[in-house]
């Protein structure tokens, strides 16, 4: 394999594992109707982060961080949700 087609194998499995990473938390607490173990400051930080990593995505014309990071917000950013709902 290539060097660029070695970046580019590292980078797809990078991305495929950030944007799967969430599934799990998402269905448990789906499943369990409690987000109480999630930690509050963390998803606030983990979504501030991934929107800063979607916007410099953006901002270099990189679609391939953008989409990744943008799946990753919206995953962490359910997660976020799903625990100030459940916590109210």
């Amino acid at each position: 394999m290539a060097a660029s087609g070695l970046v580019e194998a590292v980078g797809v499995a990078a991305a495929l594992c950030s944007m799967t990473s969430f599934a799990p938390q998402i269905l448990k607490i789906w499943r369990e109707h409690d987000a109480s173990a999630v930690s509050l400051r963390t998803y606030a930080v983990t979504v501030s982060g991934f929107s800063l990593w979607t916007l410099y995505g953006i901002l270099l014309g990189s679609w391939p961080v953008a989409v990744s990071n943008t799946v990753c917000l919206l995953m962490a950013g359910t997660v976020l949700i799903m625990k100030i709902r459940l916590s109210g």
